[in-house]
């Protein structure tokens, strides 16, 4: 398929993506980054309660940090970042909040509809590069009982007939100290250095 097709085709799956009903209990809209064709794809957990609103993944105060992150250590500001890498998740929709407070965490029914979408988009853009951010995110991956087990490391795998390379990265949320102290405080800028040099991120990103 040319590139011409592909995008085509990565419009036409975000355009019904959007309009996905499958999860009762999930708050709508759907959340998307968009149609950008690209062989580095980050892979969130789910929506805040921001996100639906502002229309975007990663649109408040983790996101500030996340881009910080991609600013300081692999040479993209956030609107170069949103242009460029293909924006997806767990779960696409905002779970709601738990009665005693947090958001929700998506059921094992919703992770399991909402991987349709992914695997979908595996198929479509024959990423080369995962960013996988947050626990919820790297377990779909690979095992994580500890973030410093797999966070500066990078593993390769093979997912719907494509092969690929996997960085964890861990949650940006203000309510976790975990990268600003050991050993997140080394990991973190480990696991940056990888995607920074990967020739996915060289050829989709800074081109």
């Amino acid at each position: 398929m040319n590139e011409a097709k592909r995008q085509a085709a990565l419009d036409h799956h975000v355009a019904t993506l959007r309009r996905c009903r499958r999860c009762p209990k999930m708050l709508k809209p759907v959340v998307s980054g968009g149609p950008v064709l690209s062989r580095v794809m980050l892979v969130g957990q789910a929506p805040g309660d921001k996100e639906p609103v502002l229309g975007r993944p990663f649109a408040w105060t983790a996101g500030k940090k996340l881009f910080r992150w991609f600013g300081d250590h692999a040479g993209v500001d956030e609107t170069t970042f949103r242009s460029r890498v293909y924006m997806a998740a767990v779960c696409r929709c905002f779970p709601g909040k738990r009665p005693i407070g947090g958001d929700r965490v998506p059921d094992n029914d919703e992770i399991l509809n909402c991987s349709f979408w992914m695997k979908a988009e595996f198929e479509l853009l024959e990423p080369q590069l995962i960013i996988a951010v947050g626990k919820l995110a790297i377990l779909q991956f690979m095992p994580c009982e500890r973030l410093d087990t797999v966070i500066g490391t990078m593993i390769r795998m093979t997912r719907s007939g494509q092969t690929f390379d996997v960085v964890p990265l861990p949650h940006p949320s203000g309510a976790s100290p975990w990268p600003y102290q050991e050993p997140g405080r080394t990991l973190l800028p480990r696991a940056m250095k990888l995607i920074a040099a990967h020739p996915a991120w060289r050829e989709s990103v800074l081109k």
